[in-house]
């Protein structure tokens, strides 16, 4: 199967690729333009065909998708909740009518008769939003975003929904719950923890300055994530939604102290209002059962082992 990754020089991209290589796929990967390709992977992202891609730009998204890949998996997106904050339109012109350009361009192959894409869209669980119950959350349930970034995705959701119905285009949406790994950025919640706890250790600190540590998660290992989305490309059925979770929460307060554990510190958090958000969901774990039935799929790295790698990755 020909796949197009887009984003693939992004964190989870940098993930998927090898492992569709070892999977027998042949591979091309858009980055951004003047993004470089990325060099985590070594010989093992040797033979991906690489390209430009700007979504905010039709012609960029047709020339991307001239070779008529098999599959796409859309992983290109603003993905920092704070910067879709900053300017929610930016959010909604890269996730959701970037979304739009993109299937829209894979449908119109489909309606020519050219091809017949499955699109296997990245979505969030974000969408989901607050939820009545600390109960995990089922893909039949009402979106109900609360944040720009999950609004925009939401919108890319039902742009690719959109085409598939006018289109006949095959689409497959994957609602990823939090995920981390080595190699991301520390604008996020675990790796930024454990570059604060990794300076403790240095600096002989006894405090850590932290946000809100009473939140939920459902936190998967990115090394999961990218196999699950290998076996939506394989066995995922288009038209569904796949909760990509593992059905268990973890607060912040727990991730911060196996953290440090892993770090070998003994520090205490001190949460203070200029790293706090307001506006955090206060519990968002999944119920993976859809995808486990329909692939087998079930995360297999312990989450320990996620936290210390994460740290191990890191360099001061």
């Amino acid at each position: 199967m020909t796949v197009l990754v887009t984003g693939a020089a992004g964190f989870v991209g940098r993930w998927l690729v090898p492992l569709l290589l070892e999977e027998g796929f042949d591979v091309s990967g858009t980055r951004m333009p003047g993004e470089g390709i990325p060099e985590a992977g070594g010989s093992r992202n040797q033979g991906v065909r690489w390209r430009s891609l700007d979504l905010a730009d039709p012609g960029s998204v047709d020339e991307a998708v001239a070779e008529r890949p098999e599959a796409v998996v859309h992983l290109a997106a603003l993905a920092s909740g704070a910067e879709a904050r900053r300017d929610p339109g930016r959010a909604w012109e890269v996730n959701a009518a970037g979304t739009a350009r993109l299937a829209h361009a894979l449908g119109e192959q489909r309606s020519a008769g050219r091809s017949d894409p499955l699109l296997l869209l990245i979505s969030t669980a974000e969408v989901y939003g607050v939820g009545a119950t600390q109960t995990p959350r089922r893909e039949e349930e009402p979106p109900a975003p609360v944040s720009p970034y999950a609004s925009s995705k939401l919108g890319a959701e039902e742009a690719a929904r959109e085409v598939a119905r006018r289109t006949g285009l095959r689409v497959i949406i994957a609602r990823s719950f939090p995920h981390t790994g080595p190699g991301q950025s520390e604008h996020y919640v675990v790796p930024a923890f454990a570059r604060r706890l990794r300076a403790a250790r240095r600096l002989g600190a006894t405090t850590v300055r932290t946000g809100n540590l009473e939140p939920v998660r459902d936190f998967l290992d990115v090394r999961d994530v990218v196999a699950a989305y290998v076996a939506l490309l394989r066995q995922g059925v288009p038209g569904t939604v796949y909760n990509v979770a593992s059905g268990v929460g973890h607060s912040l307060h727990e991730v911060f102290h196996r953290l440090a554990h892993a770090a070998g510190v003994q520090v205490t958090p001190e949460v203070v209002p200029e790293l706090t958000r307001t506006a955090d969901l206060p519990y968002l774990v999944g119920d993976p059962s859809r995808l486990r039935a329909a692939t087998g799929w079930s995360p297999r790295i312990p989450f320990d082992q996620t936290l210390q790698d994460v740290v191990d990755a890191q360099t001061d």
